[in-house]
């Protein structure tokens, strides 16, 4: 049978691909993120399915359950939320699951980031602003950031950042980028995107560590930083794309 690692999307149940509603609703055993995988989205479990909240347990626990479920010939549907190619850990899932014999695939979902750059209305990429988008996160109780990959040394570039598993270092994250952005700088935090509790905060590097934590937030909210969420009244015409503009179509 198969291991199918499935991205659960940002919480909204009708994100899901057509895919991840197929692979869950023919799989009797499903794994998911207690902590950021929706009721509604384990609602396309099928009746009778074996639920299983991973998040008090580690890698090995997760593995068992995952090599069990083959071992009795069912497939699995293994819910990563977001997308499975960003902090999912796949990675070790699989190196066991590999040892094991037992075979997987990857579903991918929509991730976080670009469910908050909807929410804001945002395009993270804008000619004469940013046309490179950094997904990275801050270290806190959490494995340790390469040297090379250093705040500042992201933040070099200017380009729109996004910040995942950062939300309870927003005030650091702040300090360290205003001297390459600006105090002045946009910045969106997007909390629970798609779910009920939504909560979206707007506001600069010099005032958003205090929204941050006047809402409470710890966990399961993203960062966006960058020049490309500044919202102008006119168009600039050196900040449109040479894709669509009238002189290309001339040329």
């Amino acid at each position: 049978m198969t291991v199918h690692f499935i991205g659960a999307g940002p919480g909204a149940a009708d994100l899901l691909t057509l895919r991840a509603v197929r692979l869950l609703g023919a799989s009797p055993v499903c794994l998911y993120a207690g902590t950021y995988v929706t009721p509604e989205v384990l609602a396309h479990c099928p009746d009778g399915a074996r639920i299983i909240d991973t998040q008090h347990l580690d890698l090995d626990q997760i593995t068992a359950h995952l090599v069990d479920a083959d071992r009795a010939g069912q497939d699995v549907a293994r819910l990563c939320s977001g997308d499975p190619s960003i902090y999912s850990a796949i990675w070790e899932q699989t190196r066991r699951l590999d040892n094991a014999a037992v075979p997987w695939d990857i579903t991918p979902g929509v991730p976080a980031y670009a469910a908050a750059a909807a929410i804001i209305g945002h395009e993270l990429t804008v000619p004469g602003r940013a046309q490179t988008v950094i997904l990275t996160r801050m270290q806190a109780r959490s494995t340790a950031m390469p040297d090379t990959e250093s705040l500042g040394t992201l933040a070099a570039s200017r380009s729109t950042l996004v910040l995942h598993l950062a939300i309870t270092r927003a005030r650091d994250i702040a300090d360290q980028l205003i001297p390459f952005y600006g105090a002045d700088c946009p910045v969106a935090v997007v909390s629970r995107a798609t779910q009920d509790d939504e909560l979206v905060l707007q506001g600069t590097l010099a005032d958003i560590a205090d929204a941050v934590e006047a809402a409470g937030l710890r966990q399961a909210a993203v960062i966006l930083v960058g020049r490309a969420l500044e919202r102008t009244a006119a168009p600039n015409l050196d900040e449109e794309s040479h894709l669509y503009s009238a002189a290309r179509r001339r040329s």
